[in-house]
């Protein structure tokens, strides 16, 4: 499918509730992008890796959990058994070094295109934490930042609360002329694409022929409640990308979108089908591999190596069913490339381009959710 290029010139990458400066297109005939020119580039000082974090000792885990749910009236003995999760990985998530590894190769590939800004590392619920990576960056004299956020879809966890994060760490600061600008979702940027379909396509190769038929793929996201769906775009873009994806890389076969890791009160409902659920519906006789694509994730954290590699596995072991579980892209060439594009996109006001749909632009009411007891997600990594 050919890319897509918004055609709103007053369309930015960041977050639509910042000032835009005007921008001007210069275009041929045939409306391709010959030029940009703009009235002032944005001098941006330094780059910000924004994520939720995650424990790195068994010592980490309860306080960990408590940053998490922090308001939330969960129950110590809940938070002791989510940690026994972590204690089958002596307390360690994989996310915070999986994220010091993507910076390392990300500071390398933009140094190989004359981006020299430093990059900074900072979490929303473990060291470093971001108002201290905050500090340190207006510490260390820089005043224009901008941000990646390790989320692809638009939803509040994954986008809007990142924002709110980055907005009080900016008040916390009080100092003039700080600005954070938040690079924009990128779920259908044609490389982020082409780096899930090319982990597909790896894994796929250990299905032997004879049991391709009998093959389905599941892409699978972190579920929310439902009332938060019908204020952000996180069904529609996880559909549109899913069907895009199995298109591409196995027309022939079945697939389902899933979702996992739901917490929360039970009589709060949230997104299904789970997982677990969907595995007891398939008809053995006539699927007898799963290829799990967890599409939502773009690390191996513990909602992976936990919901995923041991819980989701271990039930499809017991019901009869091989499962596959395709990497994450979060370290594949293809998505440090993209990310090196986006960083390029917001420096230059360049045009974003999606391979389906259009750029999304968060607005003001984008992903707002009521914060009634409840209504807000105690869940581990995302």
């Amino acid at each position: 499918m050919p890319s897509m290029h918004t055609k709103d010139p007053d369309f930015r990458a960041g977050d639509a509730r910042r000032p835009l400066s005007k921008i001007r297109w210069q275009e041929d005939q045939s409306g391709s992008v010959l030029h940009v020119r703009k009235d002032q580039m944005p001098e941006y000082e330094a780059i910000l890796i924004l994520s939720f974090g995650g424990p790195e000792s068994k010592e980490d885990v309860i306080p960990f959990l408590k940053n998490v749910t922090a308001g939330k009236n969960i129950p110590l003995e809940r938070l002791q058994e989510v940690a026994a999760q972590y204690d089958l990985f002596d307390g360690v998530s994989p996310i915070n070094q999986q994220n010091r590894d993507f910076i390392s190769v990300l500071e390398e590939e933009l140094r190989q295109h004359d981006l020299n800004q430093p990059i900074y590392f900072g979490n929303r619920n473990w060291e470093p934490f971001l108002q201290d990576t905050v500090n340190q960056i207006v510490e260390d004299g820089h005043r224009k930042i901008l941000t990646f956020v390790t989320s692809a879809f638009g939803s509040y966890s994954g986008c809007r609360q990142y924002q709110e994060d980055i907005d009080r760490a900016i008040q916390n600061t009080q100092v003039e002329n700080l600005t954070i600008d938040k690079i924009r979702l990128f779920w259908n940027h044609p490389k982020f694409l082409s780096a899930v379909a090319s982990r597909i396509e790896t894994t796929m190769k250990d299905v032997p022929d004879a049991n391709r038929p009998h093959t389905k793929l599941l892409f699978t996201a972190h579920s929310i409640p439902k009332a938060w769906e019908k204020t952000s775009p996180y069904t529609s873009q996880l559909l549109a990308i899913s069907n895009e994806i199995s298109q591409r890389v196995a027309p022939d076969l079945q697939w389902d979108l899933v979702y996992q890791s739901r917490s929360g009160p039970p009589a709060v409902p949230w997104l299904e089908p789970d997982i677990v659920d969907h595995l007891d519906e398939i008809d053995t006789e006539k699927i007898s591999t799963v290829v799990v694509v967890p599409i939502g994730f773009l690390s191996d954290h513990m909602e992976v190596k936990f919901d995923l590699d041991t819980q989701a596995a271990n039930h499809a072991r017991e019901i009869g069913i091989q499962m596959l579980r395709v990497p994450t892209v979060g370290l594949h060439k293809t998505f440090i490339t993209m990310t090196k594009e986006l960083i390029e996109e917001a420096i230059e006001e360049m045009k974003p381009i999606a391979e389906i749909g259009t750029p999304w632009i968060c607005s003001p009411e984008c992903c707002a959710i009521n914060t009634k007891p409840g209504a807000r997600r105690p869940n581990r990594e995302s």
